[in-house]
């Protein structure tokens, strides 16, 4: 699989636009302007579409004309931008458009889909197996919540290449019994959450530095990493030091 990362940063990016602590002051004097969190797999799949990631893929050299499926984490503003249906539904001849995410999500992007535009919707839950074109995908729990708890998932997708990776944003720290989902996974890359820096301590739905160790040290004692795995932390925000 080939990842592009359309932006590593969280809902207000970083820096934030309305802030003058140091760390936004840092970030534009070395010009690290994150946005939104997305990926962007083999040019045929999204992890997360927020109202940065397209403008992000074009600035990066890369179509989403080719797009296919959308794999949706939850229904928060920065994971899902519903407008982006709209401008593609201006565009003929794309191929049909499937999309993934928990229930709530996925009512939040019918109102910006005509009725004959080739778009379909699929709802997923924890637990889910699904096959997503020429990727099995997994639907894993995250210790994240919208409206009520269960309404944001995280993915493990498995490529037609055999590679597999972890899409883990937003969530806390995992109970312990969650990591027998990825028992020997072997992920060769995880995409691993750490919002808070060292203000870990604002959030049970998000990770800072320690819970981001925490977390990682866990995946690596079931085997779901190893020193060959790649781990990149995203939907990182300017609590970060």
């Amino acid at each position: 699989m080939k990842v592009v990362l359309l932006g590593t940063g969280s809902a207000d990016g970083w820096p934030n636009p309305f802030c003058r602590c140091e760390s936004c002051a840092d970030a534009v004097r070395h010009g690290e302007i994150r946005g939104q969190t997305a990926a962007l797999v083999d040019d045929v799949l999204m992890l997360d579409i927020g109202p940065d990631a397209p403008g992000a893929a074009v600035r990066q050299g890369h179509s989403l004309a080719g797009v296919r499926h959308v794999l949706i984490t939850h229904a928060h503003s920065d994971h899902l931008g519903p407008q982006a249906l709209l401008t593609r539904s201006w565009v003929a001849g794309l191929d049909a458009l499937e999309v993934y995410g928990p229930a709530d999500a996925l009512e939040m992007c019918r109102p910006w889909v005509g009725p004959g535009d080739p778009v379909r919707f699929i709802p997923v839950s924890a637990g889910d197996r699904i096959c997503v074109g020429e990727y099995e995908v997994r639907v894993l729990p995250a210790r994240h919540s919208v409206f009520r708890e269960g309404d944001a998932v995280l993915y493990d997708v498995a490529g037609p290449d055999g590679t597999r990776m972890l899409w883990a944003t937003d969530t806390g720290v995992w109970p312990a019994g969650w990591y027998a989902a990825v028992d020997g996974a072997g992920f060769d890359a995880v995409f691993l959450e750490e919002t808070f820096g060292d203000r870990g301590e604002l959030s049970a739905g998000h990770l800072g530095l320690a819970g981001f160790a925490e977390v990682l040290g866990e995946l690596r004692s079931v085997g779901a990493v190893d020193e060959s795995s790649d781990i990149v932390a995203v939907h990182l925000g300017h609590h970060n030091p």
